[in-house]
């Protein structure tokens, strides 16, 4: 797949994948240091990963060169949206479009899946995210669920 700056091999991946796990390890480890409030896995519904799995969902992982740089996955939820979840991007990977290209697969295994929204919610702290969320046509929109780390929360139609 090639849609950024560079190509990366984007795969379904179960969330207790090695290459999963480094990812995951890191997104947790840097929402922790960025927030405010750091973060704790037991109040901010990572035990829920197990949604990111089919039939209920997928996770994506990045990779460049062989290299784990990169995650996120989908939920398919009630109400008919797909929520995206647990995007990240390594440090030494940013700034290149794996990010960009990682929302994409995402937003496609939603449409796959017959989904025409996807939501997502975001920490305030999050600068970064919030600007690739609005160059791909997420609009702000009001809370949809009880993260207690969320702040903002966007919406986008699928084609």
């Amino acid at each position: 797949m090639r849609v950024g700056v560079v190509e990366i091999d984007l795969q379904h991946c179960d969330v207790s994948h090695p290459d999963a796990v480094v990812c995951l390890d890191g997104y947790f480890r840097e929402i922790d240091s960025r927030f405010t409030t750091g973060f704790d896995r037991s109040r901010g519904g990572a035990a829920g990963d197990a949604a990111y799995a089919p039939p209920t969902g997928a996770f994506l992982v990045a990779r460049m060169d062989g290299k784990a740089v990169g995650c996120g996955g989908v939920a398919f939820r009630d109400g008919g949206y797909a929520e995206i979840k647990r995007m990240w991007v390594s440090r030494d990977a940013r700034g290149l479009g794996v990010g960009y290209q990682i929302l994409l697969g995402l937003e496609l295994v939603a449409q796959n899946a017959g989904f025409t929204r996807a939501r997502l919610d975001s920490n305030r702290a999050l600068t970064e995210a919030h600007a690739l969320y609005a160059r791909c046509g997420y609009v702000e929109i009001e809370r949809y669920n009880d993260n207690p780390y969320a702040d903002l929360w966007f919406e986008k139609a699928l084609p």
